[in-house]
C-alpha cells in the first residue's frame, strides 16, 4: 500500500476546514478530551470534509466511534491495544495503524498485521510527556528493515527541515503536529510540507 507522504495530526475538525483545501491527502483526527455526541460530531464533520477533499481520515484512539461512524482508518497506541476489540475493528473493514517505541511494542504491533507502523518520537517532542527518548534516524532505518513492505510513519519532533532525512532513513510517511499547529502561519507551513513531500 502506498500512502501520501505527509501526515498531519489535528485535535479539532476545524483545522481540516482550513488545511484540506491546500492539498492534504492523509490526516489524523486526535481528539482526546471529547466523548459522546461532541466526539461523534467531530468525527462526522472530519469524515465529511475528508471525503469531499479526497483525503484519508485516520481516527485516533476511539475505535468504537470509528466503527459506529463507518470510518476507514484507525490509529491506536500501545495502551489502546489493551482495550480495543481488534476483531471487531477488522470485521468493520477498518485499516489499522499502530504506534511503536521499542522492539517489544513492534513485535506486538506486527502480531496484529497493521496497515502501517508508526515510530516515535524520532526527535524530541513537546506534544506530550513521554517515557521514550528520541529514537533517532538510525532507528527509523532499523524499523524499516524489520517491517519490510508495511508503510513506516516517522513521528515526533518532525519539521519541514527534518523531513528529507527521515525519508532517506527509510520512512515512507512523515507525520507532523506542532510544526503546523504552533506555526504563526499554518497554511504557509502546510504548503511547505506539501512541497517537500510530493
Amino acid at each position: 500500500m502506498t500512502l501520501p507522504r505527509f501526515y498531519p495530526i489535528f485535535d479539532d475538525a476545524s483545522w481540516l476546514h482550513r488545511l484540506l483545501p491546500l492539498g492534504v491527502r492523509l490526516v489524523q483526527l486526535r481528539v482526546k478530551e471529547l466523548t459522546g455526541d461532541a466526539l461523534k460530531q467531530q468525527i462526522v464533520q472530519a469524515q465529511s470534509l475528508c471525503r469531499e477533499a479526497g483525503a484519508l481520515l485516520v481516527v485516533n484512539d476511539h475505535w468504537q466511534a470509528a466503527i459506529d461512524e463507518g470510518c476507514d482508518w484507525l490509529h491506536l497506541g500501545q495502551e489502546d491495544l489493551d482495550t480495543a476489540d481488534i476483531a471487531a475493528i477488522r470485521r468493520a473493514g477498518i485499516k489499522l495503524g499502530l504506534s511503536t517505541h521499542d522492539h517489544a511494542e513492534l513485535d506486538r504491533a506486527l502480531s496484529h498485521d497493521p496497515d502501517y507502523v508508526a515510530l516515535g518520537p524520532v526527535y524530541p517532542t513537546i506534544l506530550k510527556k513521554m517515557k521514550w527518548h528520541e529514537q533517532g534516524l538510525e532507528k527509523v532505518t532499523e524499523w524499516k528493515r524489520l517491517i519490510g513492505g508495511i508503510p513506516l510513519i516517522a513521528i515526533g519532533g518532525m519539521s519541514v527541515e527534518r523531513a528529507q532525512g527521515a525519508f532517506e532513513a527509510g520512512a515512507d510517511v512523515v507525520s507532523a503536529v506542532t510544526d503546523i499547529t504552533l506555526n504563526d502561519d499554518p497554511e504557509a507551513r502546510v504548503r511547505q510540507w506539501i512541497e517537500v513531500t510530493t
